[in-house]
């Protein structure tokens, strides 16, 4: 896919993937995705990976890989006169990783670094444990790294998930700049002549979400944490949703923006926190409604009392405004400009049409689809798409200190955990 846009001397360049750790990597070695993606970098069959970032530098470019849970992505951007030298180098980097041992010891050791702090992080732990209530261990998208699959994964493993991953057969590849459409067309096919045919897309079909239980409280204690980490939530409706612009609209209000409910509550009003908001993960299976923040330790009962109150109040309670939608609305569309200001950001949207598999008028629409809604489309997927009564509510803080107070709330009852997410026996 190309765009010409030709006000500056400059392309960028994406190798878009669908597909990722969800469908690619092995359950027993959550992880592994995260490897490739670092190690990419790590030097070429030719080169080292010295040579490999030297020759970067003196192109001007930065090759960025990553691989999410759907999808991967190799690109950069660079000068028009050094686009076919930065082309070379992404197809060295796509077709000939060298993926040496001592690079995978070395991010083995940092990863392990990164788990043990997490486990001292709040937000981390927070994070780990809503996914492992709202999904369980064995669905896609509940796993999460651990230490053991960090020791488990090996090279072999990690040469197997480049393979399978990154085919042609599932690759969108999108040039934006000033360029010529046949001159790029041909210099790519140039470039990727010898990647081997073959990949199909993957069909995300994934298991359904554990059946949802009653509204929970789950705590977990962090003795003398200064805040409390809310995360309140469940699996939700994926992309294709056709409530997805209502959804959007009624979130942006609820917790997308500053001056959103949930933080001209909580933050502007109340004090409780330096920030909380909400939103929808999507994705193409359930991703999951969350909403949440840091909350000052000693007002985590208080703060619990107005997320479910902001909570109920799009769904009807507190009536939303005239004036309140349009600022919703307007924040939406006019944030369109500021995607497609760049070189990089109009690849971006672009590559996510395709890679989505989203229409091709989806921008050009948007403003209209978004405008047509009404406060009723508002009100009935709040109703429809948060389930209060069926709501996971992790707290991660100093359980001694808030665990009387959020119980006499009576909103839920409380479970406790572990860091991992497993119950904790209580006398």
């Amino acid at each position: 896919v190309v765009s010409v846009k030709s006000d500056l001397p400059l392309v960028s360049f994406t190798l878009a993937f669908v597909g990722g750790a969800t469908s690619f990597e092995p359950a027993d070695k959550t992880g592994v995705a995260n490897f490739t993606a670092q190690m990419l970098s790590e030097g070429t069959a030719s080169k080292s990976a010295d040579d490999f970032s030297n020759a970067q530098q003196l192109l001007g470019v930065s090759l960025l890989s990553s691989v999410s849970n759907e999808s991967a992505t190799i690109g950069f951007t660079a000068l028009k006169d050094r686009f076919d030298g930065a082309l070379a180098l992404a197809t060295d980097m796509l077709l000939h990783p060298a993926f040496p041992a001592d690079a995978l010891e070395r991010i083995r050791g940092r990863t392990l670094v990164s788990l043990t702090q997490a486990r001292d992080n709040p937000n981390a732990v927070a994070s780990n444990v809503f996914s492992t209530v709202n999904y369980g261990a064995t669905h896609p998208y509940g796993r999460v790294m651990t230490e053991a699959s960090v020791k488990a994964t090996t090279r072999d493993d990690v040469v197997a998930f480049h393979q399978a991953l990154f085919r042609p057969g599932r690759a969108v590849i999108t040039v934006v700049g000033d360029v010529s459409p046949v001159a790029v067309k041909a210099s790519v096919e140039k470039a990727l002549a010898a990647w081997p045919a073959g990949g199909e897309r993957p069909r995300f079909d994934y298991p359904a979400p554990p059946p949802a239980a009653a509204r929970t409280i789950y705590l977990v204690d962090k003795p003398s944490a200064a805040q409390s980490v809310f995360q309140l939530g469940h699996p939700g409706p994926n992309r294709y949703t056709p409530d997805y612009y209502a959804l959007q609209v009624m979130n942006t209000l609820l917790g997308g923006l500053f001056q959103s409910r949930l933080n001209h509550n909580i933050r502007e009003e109340k004090g409780y926190s330096y920030g909380v908001g909400s939103g929808f993960s999507y994705g193409r299976g359930p991703g999951a409604f969350n909403a949440g923040g840091g909350i000052v330790t000693a007002k985590t009962d208080s703060a619990l009392i107005e997320f479910m109150k902001e909570i109920r109040g799009v769904q009807g309670a507190i009536p939303f405004t005239d004036d309140e939608i349009r600022q919703g609305k307007d924040a939406l569309v006019q944030s369109l400009p500021r995607t497609f200001s760049s070189v990089s950001g109009v690849r971006g949207a672009i590559s996510g049409l395709y890679t989505q598999d989203l229409p091709e008028r989806y921008y050009q629409e948007y403003a209209a689809k978004v405008n047509a809604l009404t406060r009723d489309d508002l009100v009935r997927v709040a109703k429809q798409y948060i389930q209060a009564d069926s709501l996971a509510i992790i707290i991660v803080g100093d359980r001694a200190t808030i665990e009387a107070p959020i119980r006499k709330t009576g909103i839920a009852p409380i479970v406790v955990l572990d860091a991992n997410g497993k119950p904790v026996l209580t006398p």
